[in-house]
């Protein structure tokens, strides 16, 4: 299977200047000093989240005709936003099929960008997907499952070593796009660099397949049931390989320390995020004994979730 590298992940840094926001590594005084922590605020991109890295080079990427006859896609809401804000940029028509149990905000957020949405459950999204993209002539922008959208998120990786050098990187894994680029960059860039994936300990994929070596999968009720609702996809045969080839381990973290860490966020870091962006704050505070110790960076994915939500989850 061919990965993606490194000079792939260095172009699509180029297509993608001036279009998303280079986030900075933000320094925590209140974390132990024996593992400085650093944390890079994806939820301060346009869209919320890092999607919009791969998303719009995906798009940008695609040839004339193909990107202005539409794309499609599927999504849980943060991927569905930055295609339609990718979309609206080159404009051009985009359907979003999201999971009929996603958060209000989100799908709204995807409306207001004035993009298509279609709800259906969540085990039909693919079908769905591709059965609107064979009738409409759209071309499907898979959230993680293709090689330019892990080049596009590749792009963390790229801005995380640029600004620091450090001893450990905690990354995201729901699909597996993200910890798939950002691994290939800083592994490549920097081999010592210690590259840590995160997951929720309900439906833990990502652990149990590179422990097995091929794609363990588990129920969508199981997977449903993690209030990190951007991480309930499993992962694909690409990104697994991905993961295999890049990342030192896998820590899965509970549905109370994933909320807690919200809190932790709102109160000492000033960051909003949402569930999905503060696992691997969750990782550092409450896993310290499964990783390596020094200078760490704990990307915080993505700030979209519902005010009320918020609200109950940073009281102290």
């Amino acid at each position: 299977m061919n990965l993606v590298h490194l000079d792939e992940i260095r172009a699509a840094a180029d297509i993608l200047a001036g279009v998303v926001v280079r986030t900075p590594l933000l320094p925590q005084p209140w974390a132990d000093p024996a593992r400085p922590l650093l944390l890079k605020p994806e939820s301060l991109q346009p869209v919320g989240a890092f999607k919009l890295r791969g998303a719009y080079h995906a798009i940008a990427t695609l040839p004339d005709d193909a990107r202005k006859a539409g794309v499609v896609t599927h999504s849980s809401g943060n991927h569905g936003r930055a295609v339609a804000y990718a979309a609206a940029t080159f404009g051009i028509p985009a359907v979003v099929v999201i999971p009929d149990v996603a958060p209000p905000t989100k799908i709204e957020a995807v409306r207001a960008l004035g993009a298509e949405v279609v709800l259906v459950p969540g085990a039909e999204r693919t079908d769905a997907t591709d059965r609107i993209a064979a009738e409409r002539g759209m071309t499907v922008v898979p959230p993680f499952d293709h090689p330019a959208v892990i080049a596009g998120q590749g792009t963390v990786g790229l801005e995380i070593l640029a600004d620091a050098d450090v001893d450990l990187v905690l990354v995201q894994v729901g699909g597996g796009g993200l910890a798939s680029g950002v691994g290939t960059a800083v592994k490549t860039l920097s081999p010592t660099t210690a590259v840590y994936g995160v997951e929720p300990a309900v439906a833990p994929d990502a652990r149990d397949s590179l422990a097995a070596g091929r794609l363990v999968p588990y129920p969508d009720e199981q997977r449903y049931s993690t209030v990190a609702d951007g991480m309930r996809t499993g992962l694909s045969e690409l990104t697994l390989a991905h993961l295999t080839a890049y990342l030192d381990g896998i820590v899965t973290v509970a549905e109370d320390e994933i909320r807690a860490a919200v809190g932790v966020l709102a109160r000492d870091a000033n960051l909003v995020a949402e569930p999905s962006g503060a696992t691997t704050l969750a990782a550092y505070l409450y896993h310290g004994d499964e990783l390596p110790s020094g200078r760490t960076v704990a990307v915080v994915s993505g700030g979209n979730l519902d005010p009320v939500q918020l609200a109950s989850l940073i009281a102290p």
